[in-house]
C-alpha cells in the first residue's frame, strides 16, 4: 500500500517545525508580555457544545466523530436511519455525539462556564492548538490547522480592544510583516439589517458580506436576493458596501445612512474610541475602519477585527472581536468577552513567500564535534557536555567515517560551526574550530576558553 495522508493535512519536517515554532514563540511571548495565561482544551468536544454556534455554514464544516459502536448492530433499521441522517448532513446521537474543535473560542467559553467559580476576572488566557474544518482544501486553507487565540472575559472596557490591536501590531512587527488592522462593529451591521431587511435577516446579510472579497459585489447581490431581500433592500446594502475614503469620510457617510438608529450611534462611538487610542501611537494606515468587514460568526456583538498583509494575495492573517454573551450559551449569562486569533498557517506561507524567517531559525545544532577516533571522540564527548551545560546546542557525530560524510551531515542540518579534537588537541588541551559556512578555520584555542568563545559567538550570555 502506498503511504499517504488525508487531503487537507500536512506532515511537518524539522526545518518547517523550527520555523513554525519561531511564529508560535513570537506570539506566545507577546501574549505573556501582556498578562495572558496559557490554556488547553480537548481536541474533541460534545457535538452539542459546537453545533449552532457558527451559523449554518459553520455547522456544515464541523468534523463529526463517529461513535465507537456506531448504531446498535442488532437493530439494522436504526442503523439505516442513522446513516441516512448522516448523509443528509443531520446529526444522529445513535451515530455521533462528539466533534473535533472548529475553533478555540467556543471551547474557551465552555471552559469559562464550567470553571467560572474558580477564575479571577477579568480572566486573560491564550491558547495555541490545532482545529479542524471540513472545508475544501486550497492554498492557504486546510482541514487541519493551528490557531493562536487570546481572550479576555469579565470586562466591558474598550481598552481590551485597544490592547488586542496593540498585540496584533507587536506580533506582526516582530515577524517583519507589514499589515493593516481592519476594524468594524457588529452594531453597525445590526443597524444595516434593521434598515434593510429586519434583524431576522442579520445572519443572511453578514454571511453574504463576509464573502465579498471572495465572490465580488455582484455575487453578493445575487446571494442577498436569493435570501429573500427585496431589490430596494439589496440596493441599500450595496450602497453601504460602496462607502470608501478616510475613516472620517466613512463615518460621516455611515451617519448619514444609518446614524438615526441607536445601534449605529453606539457602534460609531466604540469605533471612534479605539481609533483615537491607536492613531495616537501608530502611523497612519496601520488601523483602518472597514465597513465591509463582517466576521460571519453569530457570537460577535461589538468591535470586530481582521488583519491582512499589505501587497499580497494571501487572505486574512487573523481576526476576532467582542462577544458579550458567549458564555450565556452554556448557562452563564452576562459575562462580557473579547478575543483575537492568529492564522499561523497563512502567516507561515506568507513568511516563506517573502523570505522573512531569520537564518538562525533553521539551526537546530550550533556546533558539531567531528569524530576522529575512539580516544578523540571520548575527549570530544566530555567537552560537548560542558558546552551543553552552558546552553550551546551541540552534538558529536556518532561514528568515525570520512570527513566528507561528516561535512555533508553538517551541511544538511545547517550546522554553522565544527570542532575538531585530534591527537594534537588532546596533548595541548586545546580545540580547533571551523566556520562551516565560510570555511574559515581558526588556530587551536585552549579548551578553557571554549565556553566563553562560543557564548560570545552565539550571544548566549
Amino acid at each position: 500500500m502506498k503511504a499517504s495522508i488525508p487531503q487537507g493535512t500536512r506532515d511537518f519536517g524539522p526545518e518547517t517545525v523550527a520555523k513554525r515554532n519561531h511564529i508560535f514563540n513570537t506570539i506566545r511571548k507577546v501574549f505573556e508580555l501582556c498578562g495572558f495565561q496559557p490554556l488547553e482544551t480537548p481536541a474533541m468536544e460534545n457535538l452539542d457544545t459546537l453545533m449552532g454556534k457558527y451559523g449554518e455554514e459553520g455547522d456544515r464544516l464541523i468534523f463529526k466523530v463517529l461513535n465507537n459502536g456506531l448504531a446498535d448492530p442488532k437493530n439494522s433499521a436504526q442503523a439505516k436511519i442513522a446513516f441516512e441522517n448522516l448523509l443528509k448532513g443531520k446529526s444522529d446521537r445513535d451515530l455521533t455525539e462528539r466533534a473535533l474543535r472548529y475553533d478555540l473560542t467556543i471551547p474557551f467559553a465552555r471552559y469559562v462556564s464550567m470553571h467560572h467559580g474558580q477564575l479571577s476576572f477579568p480572566f486573560k488566557r491564550y491558547q495555541i492548538q490545532p482545529v479542524w474544518r471540513a472545508d475544501r482544501p486550497q492554498k492557504g486553507r486546510y482541514r487541519e490547522f493551528w490557531q493562536c487565540d487570546a481572550d479576555t472575559v469579565g470586562s466591558n472596557s474598550l481598552l481590551n480592544e485597544v490592547e488586542f490591536a496593540d498585540i496584533y501590531a507587536r506580533v506582526f512587527g516582530q515577524l517583519g510583516i507589514d499589515v493593516e488592522i481592519r476594524i468594524n462593529h457588529r452594531g453597525i451591521l445590526t443597524a444595516l439589517a434593521e434598515q434593510f431587511g429586519g434583524t431576522g435577516k442579520l445572519t443572511d446579510i453578514t454571511t453574504a458580506i463576509d464573502k465579498l472579497d471572495k465572490i465580488g459585489l455582484e455575487k453578493v447581490r445575487d446571494e442577498l436576493t436569493h435570501k429573500g431581500l427585496q431589490a430596494a433592500q439589496v440596493s441599500g446594502i450595496l450602497e453601504y458596501l460602496s462607502i470608501q475614503g478616510t475613516d472620517e469620510i466613512k463615518i460621516n457617510r455611515l451617519q448619514a445612512l444609518l446614524g438615526h438608529l441607536e445601534s449605529c450611534k453606539n457602534a460609531i462611538a466604540d469605533l471612534q474610541f479605539v481609533l483615537d487610542y491607536c492613531m495616537a501611537v501608530w502611523p497612519a494606515g496601520k488601523i483602518v475602519t472597514d465597513l465591509t468587514l463582517a466576521r460571519g460568526l453569530n457570537y460577535y456583538t461589538g468591535i470586530i477585527f481582521e488583519v491582512k498583509a499589505k501587497n499580497t494575495s494571501i487572505g486574512s492573517l487573523g481576526g476576532g472581536g467582542r462577544y458579550d454573551d458567549l458564555t450565556g450559551l452554556f448557562g452563564i449569562p452576562g459575562l462580557p468577552g473579547v478575543g483575537i486569533s492568529f492564522g499561523v498557517d497563512r502567516i507561515y506561507d506568507l513568511m516563506e513567500e517573502l523570505q522573512l524567517f531569520p537564518a538562525e531559525v533553521s539551526e537546530s545544532t550550533q556546533v558539531l564535534f567531528f569524530n576522529l577516533g575512539e580516544k578523540e571522540s571520548k575527549a570530544a564527548f566530555h567537552l560537548m557536555l560542558q558546552l551543553r551545560s552552558a546552553g550551546i546546542r551541540c552534538e558529536l557525530y556518532p561514528e568515525k567515517v570520512k570527513f566528507e560524510k561528516q561535512f555533508k551531515y553538517a551541511e544538511r542540518k545547517n550546522i554553522p560551526f565544527g570542532i575538531f579534537i585530534g591527537p594534537d588537541e588532546i596533548e595541548s588541551n586545546s580545540f580547533t574550530s571551523k566556520d562551516l559556512k565560510t570555511g574559515v578555520q581558526k588556530e587551536p584555542i585552549s579548551q578553557q576558553e571554549m565556553i566563553p568563545f562560543f557564548q560570545h559567538l552565539f550571544k548566549t550570555v
